[in-house]
Formats: structure tokens, C-alpha cells, sequence
């Protein structure tokens, strides 16, 4: 029997045999179950597997992190034994969620929509970094560089253009996200998207000197005044105009016949949607919206050393639970009303604490499996990827955790104190630097060195004080 064959057959019994799975699939790094009883699982014979570098449960779904590449190969052996297909990720979320309360299952419900467009939202503040080496001046001297080398400026215009587009098209990325999530054609809600930012609406960033001004443009329906204002940059609008349209989609494709649908049901899903969002939906949500970024940035402007010190404590805690995926939309939200976010920052430094508490655990461990963990973990965390450090080392001995979280929130005080934003989600980690505004990279890089010292020092310190078992 090959290697990865009896690997997979471990798992498959340490998980309660193949009876147990009601549906499965597998990420980049990860295995993931829907299981019937999360009670069969027997995780200390399951971490004991080579291959295995952790497990947790989050969101109705158990994980087990097997590493890149070779988690395609242990799956395919596993679905094999137990004879099972891999399940799309949809039907082992759908399969996942019945174990769910109802403010995961809202939880989840916005981590299916965000998890998605990540890639072109972080692909979009990459190079929005790459653009802020060029333009951002304070960097490399008083003038940028692009100021300096002005041969340059259309390369980095270029740049720029490409890195904003992502942004600048936000609700047509999650309009296709949030139709497809609510059971709709993605289709349409790309179109309902791109309607929400078309260019003959008052651009959202330019409705406050519009409003005062008294310059907004309205339409005169049968005596009622609607706004013709875009929703750039905006979340709630798209979110909730989704779920509408996704439901009169379902709600008409169910009462039609089908030589019919064509012509019928993406013409009035579409039409009704788009009155609704001007009317009602676009306005309400456009207030709501505005008052969470105030409630944020009321907080973070008056008491920042408390609102950062909270975020970078509780921060590692919300991605065991899985509500950091919350804050991903107050980041756009953000992004999108002030130009800038002031907590994906904080996230970067809690990721390089987690690896900074995973390296530290090198140095201490006896146990040659997670001591060789805790090294690729610790790397893995300084590049944005911190659940291996997280859920294969730090919980498992909790000290590192704590010691992390510590780290995490004294870097966080020090960033918010001296009002430190991003203008784009970046990758976590070391990288987060480039995605950081150019006049704050000196001030943030003492923040990444304080998340990188404090939890090695807290983590080392303590293991060799107190002598846990390790």
C-alpha cells in the first residue's frame, strides 16, 4: 500500500469511517467534511498522522490541513476507500450547515459571498502596492518616484488602472457572488452590479460636494424624486439588490413555463431589481452603510489606542469562530466611503504574531513532527496564510495563542495610534507593507517588528519558565 493511500486510510477511520462523511471536497491546503457526528472524530489519533498538520471545526464544516499539493493526492486516495466523489464546495457548505446556528449560518452567508472575489480583491491590492512604491511620496525621499523619474508616470498610471479596476467595479464582483449564493444567475447580478456604478449615475464619491452643493440629479417618477446616484464602492446596496433579484429569479422561474423564461424572468427579475434599488433598496442601505463606517471611524479617530488594542486582540479569536469574514465587507465598506481601511493593517500584524508564536514553539518543542510544523507554519503566517501556525501549533498548546494575541494587540495600539490605513486589501503577513499607505511605512514596519518580537519573546519565555509539557 503506497504511502499515501495508508495515510488516507488513517484519516478516513480517525474521522469515524466513511459512514460518518455526509459530504467532502478540499481546498488549496485543506481537507474539508460535513460530517454526520463530529463526536466520532478521534483527534489525537488523527493529528498523530504524518501527513496531517492540524484540525478544526468551523462553520458546520471539519478540517484537516494536509498541506499544497499533496492534499489533492491524499483526497483522491481517501475518496477512493471510501467511495465517495468530490462534492462541489457549495454542497458540502449546503451539507455543513444544517449544524449551524443562525448567526453562523448569517456568518456563513458572507463568508460565501466574500471568500469567492478574494482573490481579485487581494490580486487588486497587490498591485495597488506595486503602484504605491511608484507614486507615494515619503518612501524613498520627499519626492516619489514616479516625481523623480517622471518616464515612469504612465507605467505606473497603467498599474493603476489595472489595480483599481477590481474597486472601481466592486459591486459587479459581488453581485455575481451574491446571485449565485442566493440560487440566481450570476449573469445578472454582474449586469446588476455594473448598473449600480453605471457612468451616467453621480459617482457615490462625489455625492457628499454634490449634496452640498445642492447638485444631485434626480428622476421625476410620476411626481416622487429619485436620486441618480451610483453606489461605488459600496457593499450593503449590492448585498441586499442581490438577494432581491436572486429571489424574484427563483419566484418566477417557479410559476413560468419554461419555452417562456428566456423573455420573462431575467427581464422582470432585472427590471423590478433595478426600480427597487434606486427607490428603496440604494438609499436605506447607502445610510446604513455610511453609519457603520462612522460608528468605525468615530471610534478609531477618538479612542484609537482602545479600538486597536480590541481589534488586534480579538482579531485571531473571530477566525476561529469564522466571523472575520464579517469585517471583510467593513473593510470594502471602508475602502470604499474613506478611501483607506484602518483594520486590514491590524489583520497583517496578527497573522505575523501567529508566526512569530509558531517559530518561537521551534525553538522549544521536543516532538520532531510539530517542531518541523511550526517552522513551515511560521513561514507559511509571515506570507498571509496563518491557519497551519494557528490551528496545528498555537491552539494546540494555547500559551502560543495567548502570547500572539498579546503581540497582536501592542502592535495594533501602535499602528492606530499613529493612524496607519491601507487604501487596498493586500496580502497578509511581511508582504502587507507595499499595501500600506506610502507615508506610514516606517510607522508600520515598528509595528511588524513588534509583532514579530513580542510573541517569540512571550512564547520562548514561557515555555522554558513555566515547563509545559511539551
Amino acid at each position: 500500500m503506497s504511502a499515501n493511500k495508508e495515510a488516507a486510510k488513517q484519516i478516513l477511520e480517525a474521522i469515524g469511517g466513511e459512514e460518518n462523511i455526509a459530504s467532502a471536497t478540499h481546498c488549496v491546503t485543506r481537507l474539508r467534511f460535513a460530517l454526520h457526528d463530529e463526536g466520532k472524530v478521534d483527534k489525537e489519533k488523527l493529528e498523530n498522522i504524518d501527513v496531517v498538520k492540524g484540525s478544526f471545526a468551523t462553520n458546520g464544516q471539519f478540517q484537516v490541513i494536509i498541506g499544497q499539493g499533496l492534499v489533492d493526492k491524499i483526497f483522491k486516495e481517501l475518496s477512493d476507500l471510501a467511495g465517495i466523489s468530490q462534492s462541489s464546495k457549495e454542497d458540502t457548505k449546503n451539507a455543513a450547515s444544517k449544524n449551524l446556528n443562525p448567526l453562523q449560518r448569517a456568518i456563513k452567508v458572507l463568508a460565501d459571498v466574500f471568500i469567492p472575489i478574494l482573490p481579485a480583491i487581494v490580486t487588486a491590492g497587490l498591485l495597488m502596492g506595486v503602484n504605491n512604491i511608484l507614486t507615494a511620496p515619503g518612501i524613498f525621499g520627499s519626492e516619489s518616484l514616479v516625481e523623480m523619474f517622471p518616464q515612469w508616470a504612465d507605467f505606473a498610471n497603467i498599474i493603476h488602472l489595472i489595480a483599481n479596476t477590481a474597486f472601481v467595479f466592486l459591486p459587479a464582483l459581488i453581485g455575481w457572488s451574491a446571485v449565485k449564493r442566493f440560487g440566481g444567475n450570476e449573469l445578472l447580478g454582474v449586469v446588476l452590479g455594473l448598473m449600480l456604478v453605471h457612468p451616467d449615475l453621480l459617482n457615490a464619491w462625489a455625492y457628499g460636494e454634490a449634496l452640498e452643493a445642492g447638485e444631485i440629479p434626480y428622476w421625476n417618477l410620476f411626481g416622487f424624486d429619485i436620486a441618480q446616484v451610483g453606489y461605488q464602492g459600496q457593499v450593503l446596496p449590492i448585498l441586499f439588490a442581490s438577494f432581491v433579484l436572486a429571489k424574484i429569479e427563483v419566484f418566477l422561474k417557479k410559476r413560468i413555463p419554461d419555452g417562456f423564461q428566456l423573455l420573462v424572468v431575467a427581464p422582470i427579475a432585472l427590471l423590478v431589481t433595478g426600480f427597487l434599488s434606486f427607490i428603496v433598496i440604494g438609499p436605506i442601505t447607502f445610510a446604513i452603510g455610511n453609519g457603520i463606517t462612522d460608528v468605525f471611524v468615530g471610534i478609531f479617530d477618538n479612542f484609537a489606542a482602545v479600538g486597536g488594542l480590541l481589534y488586534g486582540a480579538i482579531y485571531a479569536p473571530l477566525v476561529i469562530t469564522g466571523m472575520h469574514h464579517t469585517f471583510l465587507a467593513v473593510d470594502l465598506q471602508l475602502i470604499g466611503s474613506t478611501g483607506g481601511t484602518f483594520l486590514w493593517p491590524i489583520v497583517a500584524l496578527s497573522n505575523i504574531a501567529q508566526g512569530s508564536a509558531a517559530l518561537a514553539m521551534y525553538f522549544v518543542l521536543r516532538d520532531d513532527k510539530v517542531k518541523g510544523l511550526s517552522f513551515t507554519s511560521a513561514v507559511s503566517a509571515y506570507l498571509g496564510i496563518t491557519e497551519p501556525a494557528m490551528f496545528g501549533v498555537n491552539l494546540r498548546y494555547r500559551f502560543p495563542f495567548i502570547c500572539a494575541i498579546i503581540g497582536s494587540a501592542i502592535a495594533a495600539v501602535w499602528i492606530t495610534i499613529n493612524a496607519v490605513t491601507a487604501p487596498a486589501i493586500g496580502v497578509g503577513g511581511l508582504p502587507a507593507v507595499f499595501s500600506i499607505e506610502g507615508g506610514k511605512w516606517l510607522v508600520f514596519s515598528i509595528g511588524m517588528v513588534i509583532a514579530f518580537v513580542v510573541p517569540i519573546v512571550l512564547t520562548y519565555l514561557y515555555a522554558k519558565v513555566r515547563k509545559p509539557n511539551l
